[in-house]
Formats: C-alpha cells, structure tokens, sequence
C-alpha cells in the first residue's frame, strides 16, 4: 500500500481475495493530498495529536516527501474539537505533531491558516492544561509563536528545534532553509522571553563533506549554543536523495566517533540543565512510569524526575521540590504535600 492507500486499509482487506500472486494497490505520492486525523491513547496522561502531515521541503538527505507527499494540515476547528474529546478522557497532556508542524495550516494545496492561530486557538480550550510542541523548524518558528507560548498558561516552556549543522556550509549543502544567525536569534529571544525554558536540537554528523574544520565550527557553536539537550544522528546514506551522490563521504568510524563527541556534549548539557532548577520547586505531570519503588514524571520544561511511588500520582500534576540528581541522571524529586 502507499501512502494514499494505507488509511483503507479496512475497506481494502474486505474485499481481498487469495491469489497466488502478490496484489499491489499504490498510486504516485503526489495522489496523497487528504489529511487523516490521528491522536494516540496508549498512555491516558499524555496524547500525541496529529495535526499535519507531509513535506514540502527538499532537504538533500532526506525521503519524507518522497514517502509522504506535500504538507497539508487539519483545520483548526477539528483540531480544537480532537483537543476537548481528548480533554474529556481525562489527559492532562497534548503534544502537538506532524511532519513539519510549523507549516501547519495547508488544506488541498492551499494555505488557510498559521501555526501561530492554532497555538491562539489551543490555548481558549477549557479544562487543557498542558500542550507540548513536539518539534518545529527554526525558520518556521516566528517571534509571535515564540511570544504567545511566553505568555501562555497552557502551552510548556519547551521547544525542539532541528539544527542539523552548526556549519553553514553543511546547511547551504543540506538545503536547509536558515542558517546558524538564524537558528541563534530564536534560542537567545526563548531563552530571553522564556529563562526557565528547555531547547533540544535535532544534530547529524558524518554528512558528506563534513571535513574535520567544518565538524569543529559545528561542535563549538554548539558549545556556547544555550540548548539543553541533543538528539544526535550519524549521517547513513538513502536512496534517491541528492546527499547519497555527493562527494567527500565520510568514513563510518569517523562518523561514529564524532557522534560519540556530541553525545558527551549533549549529557553536559543536560545535567547543567538539571542541576540549575534543584533546590526549586516545579510542577511534575507524573506518567504511569514506575522503576526501583519510583514513579516518574516531567515538569513542565521538561525535567525527568522521580519520587517515591504513590498509586494516586499517576495523571497528578503536583508541585515537587527537586532535590538531587541520581547516578542515572534522573532528579529526586519531593513532594509539597502528601496526596490523599
């Protein structure tokens, strides 16, 4: 099945019938234009709810259009309508996703509204109490989305941002659609408008003609980049992208070495992260997560913390001291008040 035929699946199967030979029912990916509604319930504290789909970006190491068609999005008014059902099973938690959510708001090849007016909307919704972007691109991220979450009491202080490349070369050559300045002014103005906020990235290496100097330039604006936290990927070749014919691959143990590097940088910046909110007191949404007599939860900027168990946390949003940092790099965390 192909992307446009995947989501009949059902109708599909009913009128199947046995043959002695494979049936292929697929069409070319620019027939994938409607959007299918989707939000996950495996965990009643937090829902992942779809509100855009596909890609229109052309990145040189990447398959998604060609797997997932043209970007193209739910309206706003079914968005709101999947929030308040998914608010009515109890979850405290909704984190927005799609492909490429900051081009949120194309209907059948034509744009009908902004990410920044479904943030606007979202945050109107009674009885939500926490809304997480899952992820959004740099160049995508405006300065009003970045106010609006400043100033909302709904939506968290935690954005992901992809990066990719802390070189612009790498970035011209991967046709990402910014550049480093770029990518700097949206950490600092969050970091100003939001001080308690958490910023990961989204870091390959090992891309084609990634020299040593041009890794370095990447490593040290990482360095004095405020993010939190990376997530690192070693470049690996996919066929039919422009990335996999370019010239200057990089050999597979250098690849891994330098991946290795960034993921040190990455656990120094998250444990930097950690240790500046103990000794505070944050509200934790805590998940039916249990190890070793704890459960565990995430504040709202996205700190990972533990306490001792108690059946009635789960689903709790409740305000929790942090205390200390344990040898897995999880924060101990004590309740205010002892739940009833």
């Amino acid at each position: 099945l192909g992307a446009a035929e995947k989501f009949q699946l059902v109708e599909l199967l009913d009128g199947f019938t046995k043959k002695s030979h494979t049936q292929v029912m697929a069409c070319d990916i620019e027939a994938a234009t409607a959007f299918h509604q989707a939000y996950s319930m495996d965990d009643r504290t937090r829902t992942f709810l779809k509100v855009q789909d596909g890609c229109d970006y052309s990145c040189a190491f990447c398959t998604i259009p060609l797997a997932r068609g043209n970007s193209r999005s739910d309206s706003i008014a079914n968005v709101i309508t999947q929030a308040e059902n998914i608010v009515a099973k109890g979850v405290k938690e909704i984190v927005l996703t799609g492909v490429n959510i900051g081009d949120f708001g194309i209907i059948q090849g034509q744009r009908h509204a902004r990410f920044y007016d479904l943030v606007k909307a979202l945050d109107q919704v009674d009885g939500l109490q926490r809304v997480r972007i899952s992820s959004i691109e740099p160049n995508l991220l405006s300065n009003d989305i970045i106010d609006e979450v400043a100033t909302s009491k709904k939506f968290l202080p935690h954005f992901h941002i992809p990066l990719q490349s802390g070189s612009d070369a790498l970035l011209k050559s991967m046709k990402r659609r910014y550049l480093t300045g770029l990518y700097h002014e949206k950490v600092a103005r969050i970091k100003k408008t939001m001080p308690d906020s958490c910023i990961g990235a989204d870091v390959i290496v090992g891309y084609p003609g990634e020299t040593e100097q041009y890794f370095k330039e990447s490593y040290d604006f990482l360095v004095h980049l405020p993010v939190d936290y990376l997530h690192v990927f070693t470049y690996s070749e996919r066929a039919n992208t422009l990335a996999a014919d370019m010239d200057g691959a990089v050999p597979i143990a250098v690849r891994h070495h330098r991946s290795k590097m960034l993921r040190i940088l990455s656990e120094k910046k998250r444990r930097a992260f950690y240790e500046s909110f103990l000794k505070e007191t944050r509200s934790v949404l805590f998940e039916d997560d249990r190890a070793d007599g704890k459960i565990f939860g995430y504040t709202d900027n996205y700190i990972r913390v533990a306490v001792p168990y108690q059946e009635n946390l789960e689903n709790a949003i409740v305000p929790v001291y942090l205390s200390d940092i344990d040898p897995k790099g999880h924060v101990e965390g004590q309740l205010e008040a002892v739940l009833i």
